[in-house]
């Protein structure tokens, strides 16, 4: 039998599920939101015409500050991450290679 090396469509095709299951979830990664809610943020300090138009239609809108993003938001979803992440990841691992290893 020969090895073939994964391309880069199988290698994208490999994550669709676990990401789109990941997101369906609910659940938050703290790197995305490090990314949207400080676009939001830069947004809402420095795009006054886009915020005059839509100021209107974002409920709570003045509740979006860098305190709260840091402290309600990026603290506990990255301390979820990695327990989440340590604990699901090492318990998979676990099963599948430690389990029932003889010695």
């Amino acid at each position: 039998m020969t090895y073939s090396a994964l391309t880069t469509l199988d290698k994208v095709i490999s994550i669709i599920f676990p990401i789109t299951a990941f997101v369906a979830a609910g659940f938050e990664h703290s790197i995305a939101n490090m990314y949207f809610i400080s676009y939001a943020l830069l947004v809402k300090a420095f795009d006054t015409e886009y915020m005059a138009k839509v100021a209107e239609r974002v409920p709570n809108l003045e509740a979006l500050t860098w305190r709260a993003f840091f402290i309600n938001n990026l603290i506990p979803v990255t301390i979820g991450n990695i327990i989440g992440g340590a604990v699901l990841v090492a318990a998979i691992y676990w099963v599948v290679f430690l389990r029932n290893k003889k010695d």
